[in-house]
């Protein structure tokens, strides 16, 4: 089942001629997840060809860079004359401006959108094989990260040993395979513990938004597939990062690393920095020793599963 995460925005506070506002969309098979919507991020959902088939949006917090492209993506799902509602998930507080924001032309959308206040702790959204869930963050506003995990999978079937044991192929297998005891036409009884392997765990993508280094990031990233971070600022202006509310690249390589994350994406470059990433890859490097990205706009993640399948 396919994952990958798409980058449509990567700029912290201000676009750049290379960076656009923040937007990351993730794909989980076809289901399709926005998480913040900056200036600008309709036109790089058509530039980078993720089409517009999203159903959710989670804001983590309602400063410009990560919600002024709310209205024009709601008027040009509009003008492509959807029907199916829009849920925006916001923190605690916030639902009014967000609102303000779909209707921002004076007029609101035809199709239904509703805005949902999460806080930390919240399950977003909730599906059979997933959650997408809030969690705790510090920067100057009210503020969520928000983690994408999936429930664990069931163990591998040793189709060799069942045929062993004498299971035939067909119905029996998969009665095993979904945790329930077969009995074979001699009288024996076949356990699924026999045939099937212990579970096997779902992936985890995490988004912090503009954030310090917190310690509920830690435990939201643990042994996460991918952790995306604020990394706004360089060594060089760590005390204008903790001013600010943001994090530097090598203080999210120290929450990467904390967490066991095996890939760590650093987003929202400022655009003091908007030419050259390469101090914020040495210094994140001597903190976090996983694959490291520093996305540009329009680069994807595929997100395998742990082990391989």
């Amino acid at each position: 089942m396919s994952m990958r995460v798409t980058f449509l925005g990567t700029s912290g506070a201000v676009p750049t001629t290379q960076r656009n506002p923040t937007a990351i969309y993730c794909q989980r098979e076809g289901d399709g997840f926005l998480f913040d919507c900056g200036e600008g991020t309709q036109r790089q959902m058509m530039r980078f060809g993720t089409g517009f088939s999203v159903d959710h949006i989670f804001v983590t917090h309602t400063h410009g860079d990560h919600v002024l492209g709310i209205p024009g993506l709601v008027q040009t799902m509009d003008f492509n004359e959807r029907d199916a509602a829009l849920a925006i998930h916001c923190p605690p507080g916030e639902r009014s401006l967000v609102e303000n924001l779909v209707s921002a032309t004076g007029a609101r959308p035809s199709f239904p959108v509703r805005v949902h206040e999460v806080s930390a702790g919240d399950v977003a959204l909730s599906r059979d094989e997933y959650e997408i869930r809030a969690f705790d963050v510090e920067h100057r506003t009210t503020a969520v990260g928000y983690a994408l995990v999936e429930d664990d999978r069931k163990g591998r079937f040793d189709r060799e040993h069942a045929e062993e044991l004498g299971v035939p192929v067909g119905p029996k297998f998969s009665a095993l395979h979904d945790g329930n005891a077969v009995e074979l036409d001699d009288g024996t009884v076949v356990t699924p513990d026999q045939v099937v392997g212990d579970p096997r765990p779902g992936r985890r993508v995490v988004y912090t938004g503009d954030t310090t280094p917190v310690d509920a990031t830690v435990e939201a990233a643990a042994d996460a597939d991918l952790l995306v971070h604020d990394a706004t600022f360089a060594e060089d202006r760590r005390d204008r990062a903790g001013q600010t509310g943001h994090s530097t690249a090598k203080q999210a390589g120290r929450i990467a690393q904390r967490a066991g994350a095996k890939r760590l994406a650093l987003t929202h470059i400022s655009s003091r920095y908007a030419n050259d990433v390469e101090l914020h890859r040495t210094e994140a490097r001597e903190s976090f020793d996983g694959e490291l990205l520093i996305p540009d706009d329009g680069d994807t993640v595929e997100i395998p599963y742990p082990d391989g399948e």
